[in-house]
């Protein structure tokens, strides 16, 4: 690059020690380095004249290509510059769909004030998905939570914990208790959400202690399956962080009480970018 500099510089000042003084740089290693660039594409790219210097043919010819490299490497350094900054850095994040946004809002307002210029991008999908996207490359971080370990592949930050609960509308009897058992479930309508990582064991709780439910309408839809019931059509069995329609009841579902643990994850040994490296060091501090 230096040598495509040195030659540009010629070519505008047509004079060597111009060139020289203009780049910071002895002339014979200008000369030195423009020689290096002729034997590389092959040909005399200067021709000198007494006091002048002059493009020869091959010079003329290759003159915009070498200053349209040399432009973009300008663009790339300060690129490069924006992104070490952290100004148009781009985070894309994985977030469980199960994962309610209120919880997250106050850190991600903090994060958005500590560094205006990182672009985030949330994706959102069940932990499979968001384990294989970001093995691939596609998400830099995931937050998700699953009944399983995560893969030893993954460096995993345990953020916060949250219990089940039994979501039901105003006036339903478990308004008038402090907590629902899940032997209390017995005979109600269930609205089932489809993506549930804690489906199974907790329909595995149900089936020991011999629950009847009656299944109503099923969601992979959070917001649905709340709207459904507030309008009277059942219950359902939700992380208690991801209530978000207001008049909503909610009770702790307890014997057994069913806790999960939110985590951030990571792809062991990949090397963070600085606005990752500064996202992940930012949610782990978070006073969750």
């Amino acid at each position: 690059m230096h040598q495509i500099r040195y030659f540009l510089a010629v070519a505008e000042t047509s004079n060597f020690t111009r060139a020289a003084q203009r780049c910071n740089v002895s002339q014979p290693a200008m000369t030195r380095a423009i020689q290096s660039l002729e034997a590389e594409l092959g040909g005399l790219l200067l021709r000198r004249e007494r006091n002048q210097t002059h493009l020869t043919d091959l010079g003329r010819l290759v003159l915009p290509h070498l200053t349209d490299v040399f432009t973009e490497l300008d663009v790339a350094r300060t690129t490069a510059q924006q992104f070490l900054k952290l100004a148009d850095a781009p985070i894309n994040l994985g977030v469980m769909c199960t994962v309610g946004p209120v919880r997250f809002a106050g850190f991600l307002a903090k994060f958005r004030h500590d560094n205006p210029g990182v672009q985030l991008t949330m994706i959102e999908s069940v932990p499979g998905k968001l384990l294989e996207m970001m093995g691939e490359g596609k998400l830099d971080v995931a937050v998700l939570a699953q009944p399983e370990p995560l893969p030893e592949r993954c460096d995993v930050i345990p953020l916060f914990r949250e219990r089940y609960v039994a979501a039901f509308p105003p006036g339903h009897r478990f308004a008038n208790l402090d907590r629902v058992r899940f032997r209390d479930m017995d005979g109600e309508n269930i609205l089932l959400r489809i993506n549930c990582e804690y489906g199974d064991v907790l329909g595995g709780h149900f089936q020991k202690q011999n629950v009847k439910l009656k299944l109503g309408y099923r969601s992979e839809r959070e917001d649905w399956v709340q709207i459904m019931i507030m309008a009277g059509l059942g219950v359902s069995v939700v992380p208690e962080y991801m209530i978000m329609q207001p008049g909503l009841h909610t009770r702790p579902l307890v014997e057994p009480e069913v806790i999960r643990e939110v985590s951030v994850a990571t792809m062991a040994g990949r090397r963070f970018s600085p606005a990752v490296a500064t996202f992940v060091r930012g949610i782990k501090l978070h006073q969750w």
